[in-house]
């Protein structure tokens, strides 16, 4: 029987977002690309940092990964400690069909390409675990906002909370959209047929297109509610305006008639 090769990846999500450029000086051994920081610590094993907020470990014991994620707070001294896991096991067999058997990854061989993709897919999940978090929060604050107009009718005069959570909510949605690379195939699954089936039963396994179109239409959902209560709240203070103004001239009009009594 062929020898089999068992690889671990765990990956943790940040609230924060990376800069690779203003971490590359901390990791001078790093291979930085547009999409990651690649390294091998002295001890084996890799890490990959993501722009999203992610740190992957492929074969890193949890000793060393303390460590490095101790290195990397040195690094980033805001980093909050925030986390998400997500971990993924590997299992090299030249005999066995690829593909995913009772949750664990099974390829016939781990390139550095192939290990770079698993370690992306496993980043994503984690980071969108976050994102589903931060967004069911926005979902539970607007709903108290719309259970508010629904049973007295009326809102807070103040709209500028409510710009600020617009903002928050368009922020989000960019993010989740643009940085997180969700939709882009990664040019290394191109090349390799097997991989580009693995990529895609990988995504299914952690459920990324369906959780991204959920993501996005409780964030359009949010917009769209959001946005309502402002045009509420703004012709309430524009009718209270015009009651202001009509009081002035009325008042106008009544001051010459009181000074003659």
């Amino acid at each position: 029987m062929p020898a089999r090769d068992t690889h671990s990846y765990f990956a943790l999500a940040f609230v924060e977002n990376f800069s690779l450029k203003d971490l590359a000086p901390a990791y001078p051994e790093a291979r930085r690309s547009a999409r990651e920081l690649r390294y091998t610590p002295s001890d084996g094993g890799e890490v990959f940092l993501y722009p999203f907020g992610a740190a992957v470990f492929h074969d890193v014991t949890p000793e060393r990964r303390n460590e490095e994620m101790e290195r990397l707070r040195r690094a980033r001294p805001s980093l909050t400690t925030q986390i998400i896991p997500e971990e993924l096991t590997l299992r090299e067999s030249p005999d066995e069909k690829a593909g995913l058997v009772n949750g664990v990854l099974v390829i016939d061989r781990l390139t550095e390409a192939r290990s770079e993709i698993v370690a992306l897919t496993v980043a994503q999940s984690a980071s969108m675990e976050y994102y589903e978090k931060l967004v069911d929060q926005m979902f539970a604050r607007t709903g108290v906002l719309v259970e508010r107009l629904e049973k007295s009718g009326t809102v807070s005069l103040r709209t500028r909370p409510l710009h600020k959570f617009i903002g928050e909510a368009i922020s989000t949605r960019s993010e989740v959209f643009t940085i997180l690379s969700l939709l882009d195939k990664p040019d290394e699954v191109w090349d390799d047929p097997v991989m580009d089936r693995i990529y895609a039963e990988l995504r299914s396994e952690f459920d990324l297109a369906d959780r991204y179109t959920s993501l996005e239409l409780k964030l359009r959902s949010v917009q769209e509610a959001l946005e309502l209560i402002l045009d509420v709240a703004r012709e309430r203070r524009l009718i209270l305006l015009e009651v202001a103004v009509i009081l002035l001239i009325a008042a106008e009009l009544l001051l010459p008639l009181l000074k003659l009594l």
